[in-house]
């Protein structure tokens, strides 16, 4: 049995883990506990890691896939194993799914432990570890019966500085926007399973246990493949137990030809309209080409000259005339007083 446990921070993923690790024997592998052995015991990964997180930055996924690939050669992980906190991501899960095909260790179903939001931020609010055993208690739900002290060994009960509300909330935030398409991913691959993580451990336990007793029957790699109708070439599913060198091949599973959540989303059918479309656009720019300007623009100068032509008929010479025939009509005046010169004379 080979699962990856998913859940937001405070949804008892953790607990939950370590209560199945138990009851199928199998080792729990979180990347927070593989990724602080490695450093601790400088092992060359590790010094990676080491000098990944005093620059203050986060490890980066080959050298985590790379702590995963050691954790699961090891002997105690044939009869399978619990990954809790990885993959966070899609990207993650795409590089996953193709180191587990090399090592012919593919999972068998990714379950979620769904809790509402308002729910996790009083969890986490609320919680509080024992330093020394580790246990953890609860102020509202499950408390300790000593107050600030652990009612199992005694010790010290520590809150951890993070586990306030405002920080609580940008977590799941970032959680959320991430989760949902990994969570798309693995239903995709008809591999998720869901139960509700509120209520009491037990319940919840006994739940997961229901789930994965009622998991398919395990088959083979080439099964797996088969569901998607992808061919994988002999010499890929040769390469077995070897993995790639630290950065190489552990990239997306489009290297083995292993559907990745966009494939599996949109078939294959969706790509045929392309041509349609071209000899649609290709149809749209041949009438633009028959519009030339040149044409439009002559009988704009037709429309031009036709108006100034009448404007040159309006000839100034032809508005004196009328005064030639005031001068003829003075004329006849000047006639009158001349008759009437001759007459005072006579």
């Amino acid at each position: 049995m080979r699962i990856v446990l998913l859940g937001a921070p405070g949804s008892g993923k953790g607990t939950q883990a370590k209560r199945l690790a138990d009851k199928y024997k199998i080792p729990q592998i979180s990347t927070g506990d593989i990724l602080r052995a490695a450093v601790e015991a400088k092992t060359p990964v590790g010094l990676q890691a080491r000098h990944a997180l005093d620059a203050g930055h986060l490890v980066p996924d080959p050298i985590v896939l790379e702590l995963i690939r050691e954790r699961l050669n090891r002997p105690d992980t044939q009869s399978g194993f619990i990954l809790d906190g990885f993959p966070r991501n899609l990207l993650q899960a795409e590089s996953l799914d193709n180191l587990l095909a090399r090592l012919k260790k593919p999972i068998n179903a990714a379950i979620l432990i769904a809790v509402d939001f308002d729910a996790l931020i009083q969890r986490i609010t609320g919680r509080r570890t024992c330093e020394s055993c580790g246990t953890v208690f609860n102020i509202y739900s499950s408390p300790s019966k000593l107050d600030d002290r652990c009612d199992r060994c005694g010790g010290n009960l520590h809150h951890r500085s993070d586990d306030n509300e405002e920080t609580i909330g940008n977590r799941l935030r970032v959680y959320e926007a991430q989760t949902t398409p990994l969570i798309a991913y693995y239903r995709n691959q008809n591999k998720l399973r869901t139960v509700q993580g509120v209520g009491e451990i037990q319940d919840i336990f006994n739940d997961l246990i229901k789930v994965i007793d009622e998991l398919p029957e395990e088959g083979t790699l080439d099964t797996m493949f088969a569901q998607h109708d992808i061919e994988i070439p002999a010499d890929q599913m040769k390469s077995g137990g070897a993995a790639p060198a630290l950065g190489g091949a552990l990239g997306p599973t489009a290297a083995m030809g292993i559907p990745t959540a966009a494939t599996l989303a949109k078939p294959a059918k969706a790509a045929k309209p392309a041509k349609p479309a071209v000899a649609a656009a290709a149809k749209k720019k041949k009438p633009a080409a028959k519009k030339k300007p040149a044409r439009k623009a002559a009988p704009a100068k037709a429309a031009a000259a036709k108006k100034k032509k009448p404007a040159a008929k309006k000839k100034p010479a032809r508005k004196a005339a009328p005064a030639k025939k005031s001068a003829k009509k003075k004329a006849p005046a000047k006639k009158a007083a001349k008759k009437k010169a001759s007459k005072k004379k006579k």
